[in-house]
């Protein structure tokens, strides 16, 4: 026990100490936001990798897809890293870093306003980043819960939970996006070894990799092997975890948020790279060890495991050493305080940047905006934190996220990537997809029994919004007028600019 509190006490006095130092950063808006715009590669990449993947994809998504794909399920890992890391950066980085600076744009619902020049989008999406960013930040807290009663059962869980997050409010309000980041960077170094070490410990005490494949395949199933096998014993369930997971960060604001703050052309082809190897270890690493929960002794009743599926990744863990509890108990803080602090950081900057400047209180200044802001991340935090306390009422992590990443994707993922490409894109498209993303997930939310067998999942339905919100968007626009030609012009004029570059980098014809 000793062991373990001295490296939680280490890890939030380092945490503290960051956010103080960065207060020096949080003089204006763009620097309590964005980091002035001038974050390296390394801290982006790092910041984009923590809040992608937190005690939501360790202890729900790594038992839940561990235990029902076995081994496939690193695929899952892989999808995140090509698809939601190296693909986002290289379709995303470099476009959304000029857009969004061109038209002056710090959150992604203010972009939705100035991009198809509608103030009511603006409202909406900033109503829906709020919304259904709650039950994502309770499955934080969710997670958190099972391994607070695994490794400190003398401990009160609700006094952890308080305790956190006190700590994660303390500094982001004092040090904004930059404290995030550079923490975001520390947490990511604990994650990778840690990850590492769990990994190796796991299977270990069933003879290494092969001796725990080969007893992976002798777990009973219709298909003999299934737990052991490429793709697992269902694929298309498979592929639409994949989808949801990967695809569904390009339309996540706390995510695209990353790349606003980046500094130059030079740093995102770094943080591409880094950010691509930091998913594959750290995700790829989560479900490949989930996918050995079947023979971690966790009993078996109707084919679930007792308990549910989060107690599965918990089970693996509870007979490790004292130190290497404490380690991942680290890991998880330190994966779930960096996606903790996105989330309040971007809802806290949405609600003052787009529904109250300008339209509940006019002509603030920056003073007032960092205030108003600091204020809502006290709030977000403290509703949080109340829902995590009341935890006996949550669902699964993984349905909860599922909801509100296909909430959230479904509705943004659409208009802000072709936004960034296309001239043609027209206002009632966008609104197609908000309506379309949004409200099949609280459909699904409130009658899921009448959805089909395949879709009552909230992770398949929640990949179905994103799908269909990439089909919606361009249907409705080649359908609706076009908007005013002269107006977008301008606007994709960012990336007509003529810049100066040595010849290394360009060929003269």
């Amino acid at each position: 026990m000793a062991e373990k509190i001295i490296l939680l006490v280490v890890f939030f006095a380092v945490m503290l100490t960051v956010g103080f130092y960065c207060k020096k950063h949080t003089t204006d808006v763009s620097g309590f936001v964005l980091g002035g715009r001038s974050v390296g590669p390394w801290l982006t990449a790092f910041a984009y990798g923590t809040s992608y993947f937190s005690a939501v994809i360790f202890v729900g998504y790594a038992g839940q897809f561990g235990w029902k794909f076995g081994v496939a399920s690193t695929w899952i890992g892989l999808g995140n890293a090509f698809i939601g890391s190296l693909l986002a950066w290289v379709i995303l980085g470099r476009r959304t870093r000029l857009m969004t600076q061109h038209l002056e744009t710090s959150t992604m619902p203010e972009f939705f306003g100035k991009r198809y020049s509608s103030n009511a989008l603006k409202i909406v999406a900033s109503l829906i980043v709020f919304i259904f960013l709650i039950p994502y930040t309770a499955s934080l807290y969710n997670g958190l819960s099972r391994l607070f009663e695994m490794a400190f059962p003398g401990v009160s869980y609700n006094t952890c939970v308080i305790i956190m997050a006190l700590l994660t409010g303390v500094y982001v309000i004092a040090g904004g996006y930059m404290a995030t980041a550079i923490n975001d960077f520390i947490q990511g170094l604990i994650m990778l070894g840690g990850i590492v070490a769990v990994i190796a410990a796991v299977l270990s005490g069933h003879g290494g990799f092969m001796g725990s494949l080969t007893e992976l395949a002798q777990v009973e199933h219709e298909i003999p092997g299934a737990y052991a096998s490429f793709f697992g014993p269902d694929p298309f369930g498979l592929f639409c975890v994949v989808i949801l997971t990967s695809l569904g960060t390009w339309g996540l604001p706390q995510m695209v948020q990353k790349f606003y703050a980046i500094k130059s052309e030079k740093n995102i082809a770094k943080g591409t790279i880094i950010s691509t190897i930091f998913a594959v270890i750290v995700a790829g690493g989560c479900y490949f060890l989930g996918g050995f929960g079947r023979i971690s002794g966790v009993a078996a009743e109707g084919g679930n495991p007792v308990g549910g599926f989060d107690a599965v990744i918990p089970a693996m863990l509870q007979n490790m050493p004292d130190i290497l509890i404490g380690v991942v108990i680290v890991l998880v803080l330190s994966a779930s305080m960096s996606t903790l602090a996105s989330l309040v950081l971007t809802s806290s900057s949405t609600l003052t940047l787009d529904l109250i400047k300008g339209h509940i209180a006019k002509n603030m200044g920056d003073k007032k905006q960092i205030v108003i802001m600091r204020i809502f991340v006290v709030v977000f935090i403290a509703v949080s934190a109340f829902i995590a306390i009341n935890k006996d009422s949550l669902g699964y992590i993984a349905d909860m996220m599922g909801i509100s990443w296909g909430a959230l994707a479904g509705a943004f993922l659409a208009p802000f990537l072709y936004g960034l490409y296309s001239k043609k894109i027209t206002k009632p498209a966008v609104w197609a997809s908000f309506i379309f993303g949004a409200g099949i997930m609280v459909a699904n939310m409130l009658m899921r029994s009448s959805f089909p067998t395949v879709l009552q999942s909230p992770i398949n339905c929640g990949a179905l919004a994103m799908v269909g919100g990439l089909i919606i968007v361009p249907i409705v626009s080649l359908i609706t007028k076009k908007p005013a030609k002269q107006q977008v012009d301008a606007m994709f004029s960012c990336y007509e600019s003529q810049v100066v570059v040595s010849a290394k980098k360009s060929l003269s014809e």
